[in-house]
């Protein structure tokens, strides 16, 4: 069987360094070129020195140059859906990994994938960790009424709150049935203290150098508090998400949205 080829975008941020070498250690895989729009230069030497890549300042050109099978993309919201048009327009099926893409976003990829028969993969996080902790939220949110998230994350992330404490969110409404109930502040001494709220969960966003990205979703009920926490230690910890990823979209058409779905951990497409 011949190696999936692969081509990133967003190549040269901290994640997009992490794919490429991923993508070079996997025997399956062949990464084959790289786009970047601060990209200075025309080719790029591989994280571990072996060889060196054609290297893009616009996806087009990319594409015009050569075909990979599969497009991994962590730009920002704004690149990666104008870079997801292209990339399915011209059949190649997609991996995103950036985080703020809205609704309406996710059901354009999800209509144009399916038209042009390709696959697309979308999750606000590829650490199966992280994954695993919003699964056991939404099994806990069904047991208690009250519930807030802290979310954490390194100084130059560019939105609060994250995809990931956003999506937690949403799934733990889903399977509650019913907004949270939310404790109301008689007296608010700092504004915004209590954060931002979504269906009566208070999200809570820090942002310091030093952190990469955690999140703690606290659970509170009578005589009782229940924590559920991800911390990830580098950005390595993505890469067995997105390589999975990546070995599957191909056998996909049509948006797939959450690693849970590649986890077997249940839910469907249904809210997409």
């Amino acid at each position: 069987m011949n190696n999936i080829t692969v081509a990133v975008h967003g190549a040269l941020g901290k994640v997009g360094r992490e794919v490429m070498s991923a993508v070079i250690a996997d025997p399956g895989l062949s990464l084959v070129a790289a786009a970047d729009i601060k990209a200075t230069r025309d080719c790029l030497e591989l994280p571990d020195g072996s060889d060196k890549i054609p290297l893009y300042r616009g996806l087009e050109s990319l594409l015009q140059s050569c075909q990979p099978q599969v497009l991994v993309d962590f730009s920002v919201a704004e690149a990666a859906m104008t870079a997801a048009c292209i990339a399915i327009a011209s059949g190649v099926n997609l991996v995103v990994g950036t985080s703020g893409l809205s609704d309406e976003s996710l059901k354009e990829i999800d209509s144009l994938a399916r038209e042009k028969g390709v696959g697309a993969i979308v999750a606000p996080n590829f650490a199966i960790g992280a994954v695993l902790m919003m699964h056991l939220a939404r099994i806990a949110a069904c047991y208690f009424d009250h519930a807030e998230i802290t979310e954490l994350h390194h100084n130059e992330k560019l939105d609060a709150p994250s995809a990931t404490a956003l999506a937690t969110a949403r799934a733990m409404r889903a399977s509650r049935g019913k907004p949270f109930e939310y404790a109301q502040t008689s007296k608010e001494n700092l504004s915004g203290t209590r954060g931002g709220e979504l269906d009566g969960i208070a999200i809570h966003s820090v942002r310091l150098p030093g952190l990469v990205a955690s999140q703690e979703v606290l659970f509170g009920g009578k005589g009782q508090t229940l924590s559920i926490r991800h911390d990830t230690i580098g950005r390595e910890c993505f890469m067995p998400g997105v390589i999975m990823a990546v070995k599957e979209v191909v056998k996909i058409k049509g948006l797939l949205f959450g690693l849970d779905k590649l986890l077997k951990l249940g839910g469907d497409n249904e809210d997409i």
